[in-house]
């Protein structure tokens, strides 16, 4: 066994900064790794809620904007045109865009609001989360975009019966006299169709606009859900005082995940309906822009065809982001302690001789 102190330059000591780099960089990946689980669990759970939100919110293009149906009312339209199927079109997209969007938004944010926090302290704790969040889901949205497409057009088309019926009874109004977009039978054949007929804008339709809903949404939950953790600890020693009394990890993200990806949502509502009109559209050019969107809604429908969609929106996002930071909480206690004692253990049984070279600790 080679002596630990018997290095003059401290050989011991030179091993550990290159091991703590490596396991820094593994903890990365792992945030990168368990917000995809996350993100798409999540999806797959609440995707029918958002296949409702995303056609109350394109009523307006595909129906008029008269006479538009409720949450409940829809709920029973795509029941009783689709059945059970029709809440689950486009979630083979969905899921994947979650992915994305889950791995660089956790990733990025554990990887780099200490980071954030340390060079600019000046900042803030709740604006170094909120850049951190925000930077996170706009590296997503190259991924998420595209998906986000293919998912609302194969959730505002049902079957391909209910479809063909919006088209034939002439609901939809074009500027530009173009046809309505074809039937998606699956997420690839959306995605080369799209392309075909409208290319790199047609899959990026409404890419500015998406960043604008998404970048102070993102922002917002990681703040909110940060500040949240910080009330939750500062209520537990100000009123618990039972020393011995421990809440999860887990049930604290779904509580506090929640409730931040609530508020987020309601704030972010505006934003979220222009989005999906202008994504919705495709060659039914109903509007010319985000800014355009913005006066025709606003003109038309009002402060209530802005917040059009904020009920099932709010629906999909409480829960959606319970379960997101739940099962983001629940992997980094479960699996991260199992792969940081196994590291440790690793590294204890190794050290370095005068010349240099690894030997075994016993």
């Amino acid at each position: 066994m080679a002596d630990r102190s018997s290095s003059p330059n401290g050989g011991q000591h030179a091993a550990q900064p290159s091991a703590a780099a490596d396991h820094h960089h593994f903890f990365v990946w792992r945030e990168f790794l368990w917000g995809a689980a996350a993100g798409a669990f999540g999806e797959g759970m609440m995707h029918p809620v958002d296949t409702v939100k995303t056609r109350i919110q394109s009523q307006a293009i595909l129906g008029g904007s008269q006479n538009q149906k409720s949450v409940l009312q829809m709920v029973r339209s795509v029941w009783s045109a689709d059945g059970f199927r029709g809440f689950y079109r486009g979630i083979a997209p969905g899921v994947t865009g979650s992915l994305a969007t889950g791995a660089t938004y956790f990733g990025f944010i554990e990887s780099t609001k200490k980071w954030i926090e340390v060079s600019n302290p000046d900042l803030g704790g709740h604006w170094s989360h909120f850049i951190a969040g925000a930077l996170g889901d706009t590296l997503g949205s190259f991924v998420y975009v595209p998906c986000e497409v293919m998912k609302q057009r194969m959730q505002v088309q049902g079957t391909k019966l209910s479809w063909r019926s919006v088209v034939q009874k002439d609901r939809v109004t074009l500027k530009s006299n173009a046809p309505m977009y074809g039937y998606y039978n699956g997420m690839f054949q959306a995605g080369s169709l799209i392309w075909k007929e409208q290319g790199f804008r047609g899959l990026y339709a409404g890419y500015w606009s998406t960043l604008a809903r998404d970048v102070p949404f993102a922002g917002l939950m990681v703040m909110f859900y940060e500040a949240l953790k910080d009330m939750m600890e500062y209520s537990k020693q100000m009123w618990v005082s039972d020393s011995n009394f421990h809440l999860s990890s887990s049930v604290e993200g779904l509580m506090l995940g929640g409730l931040a990806g609530g508020f987020s949502a309601y704030l972010t509502t505006p934003l979220d309906v222009i989005k999906t009109r202008l994504q919705v559209q495709g060659s039914a050019a109903r509007y010319n822009g985000w800014f355009d969107a913005i006066r025709s809604i606003w003109r038309v429908e009002g402060a209530k065809g802005m917040f059009r969609g904020s009920v099932p929106r709010i629906t999909w996002y409480i829960p959606a982001s319970a379960l997101t930071f739940m099962a983001v909480e629940f992997l980094r206690d479960h699996f991260n302690e199992e792969l940081d004692s196994n590291n440790v253990q690793e590294v204890s049984t190794l050290s370095i001789d005068k010349t240099g070279s690894l030997t075994e600790v016993a």
